[in-house]
């Protein structure tokens, strides 16, 4: 008995272990799902923005909320990620011996649910924003003035010198951690499993028998009369567990189609497209026509339209060709985000530096 039940043990931590394609194939499902979803909504946002910009402005915030009721589900009732559970595979909780042989239709226990909860919902949104500011701070860094003794500018400058060292560091933490799952060091592909509590292991027959029994127990269960409390308390329950069933068949229907959305408006895909649909390029846009008094225009060509003063610092707005100071141009497209000439829209991003021959 003591040697069947060793053996037991032993193929539970060893033999249903994934092997390193279906881990990376599941942790990439859910990444693929966003960026999809996110292309989704900025078509609809492009299209009628009036009914469909809150969702383009938010986007971020009702992803992670969803997510969460999404997770949360499956973690609860198959003890796995729905990316996982997609997979066959189930979380497997660590340091303890005698839940090692726990069915997947029972669930997490609750603090192994929530740190899993806050590993797959709370991080990744929380990486999406430091992403963002980091984005927005750099442009800000290119495009804005600061004087030269702005302690913000040095605080900031020295936190984008440091992001891209501390990013390159997180990802080298989970390479060597896949490594070293490769080569059967550990029980982990990543990190944050180990930092859960939990590991990844295969569902095995009696998890599937015991999931597809709950199923249908849950679908015949009729709910219990009880006092006003209880009714609404298992109504929430039932409408959450319904939000989360829905967007879990949805997503399983259509995991492949967001998958081809991805690939379809990759980067690398869409200068193939350009090449093989590419239209004939349009003439210029014909400017305005302005007399030669015109205020706008100074007769000079050395004279920035916008402060009449000598230019300081030449930067050509790409969008209409003209020349002016830079600090000139900048706040004027900032503010107004149209060229001051000729009105075409444009923004910050259009202004080009010029250097004379001097220089």
């Amino acid at each position: 008995m003591a040697e069947h039940g060793a053996h037991i043990t032993t193929a539970s931590v060893v033999d249903d272990q994934p092997s390193i394609f279906e881990v990376v194939a599941q942790d990439s499902l859910m990444s693929a799902v966003r960026p999809a979803l996110q292309h989704v909504v900025k078509v609809l946002a492009e299209s009628n923005p009036a009914n469909f910009g809150f969702f383009w402005r938010w986007f971020d915030e009702i992803f992670t909320l969803l997510d969460l009721l999404l997770q949360q589900h499956y973690l609860s009732t198959t003890s796995a990620s729905f990316s996982e559970n997609f997979y066959g595979l189930k979380r497997i909780v660590m340091g303890d011996q005698h839940r090692l042989q726990r069915l997947a239709s029972a669930g997490l226990p609750k603090k192994q649910l929530m740190k899993s909860i806050m590993f797959l919902v709370l991080l990744p949104y929380l990486k999406v924003k430091l992403e963002k500011l980091v984005s927005s701070l750099r442009e800000e860094d290119e495009y804005s003035i600061h004087p030269p003794s702005s302690r913000w500018k040095r605080f900031y400058r020295a936190f984008l010198a440091a992001y891209p060292f501390v990013n390159m560091a997180w990802e080298g933490w989970f390479l060597v951690q896949q490594l070293r799952y490769i080569l059967g060091k550990v029980q982990h592909h990543s990190p944050l499993l180990r930092l859960a509590g939990v590991r990844l292991g295969r569902l095995t027959v009696q998890d599937i028998q015991a999931l597809e029994h709950k199923s249908a127990k849950a679908s015949m269960m009729q709910l219990p009369a009880g006092s006003i409390g209880e009714k609404i308390k298992s109504a929430l329950k039932k409408a959450v567990g319904g939000v989360a069933l829905s967007l879990s068949t949805g997503l399983s229907v259509g995991v492949f189609f967001l998958q081809f959305l991805e690939w379809w408006y990759s980067s690398e895909n869409q200068e193939t497209i350009k090449t093989l649909t590419a239209l004939p390029t349009p003439p210029p846009p014909v400017h305005l026509d302005y007399n030669s008094d015109s205020p706008l225009l100074p007769k000079m060509k050395t004279v920035c339209p916008l402060c009449r003063k000598n230019r300081v610092n030449d930067t050509v707005l790409a969008t209409s060709g003209y020349v002016f100071c830079y600090r000139c141009v900048f706040n004027y497209v900032r503010s107004h985000q149209a060229c001051p000439i000729t009105g075409y829209p444009t923004e910050v991003q259009h202004l080009i530096k010029l250097y004379s021959p001097e220089n």
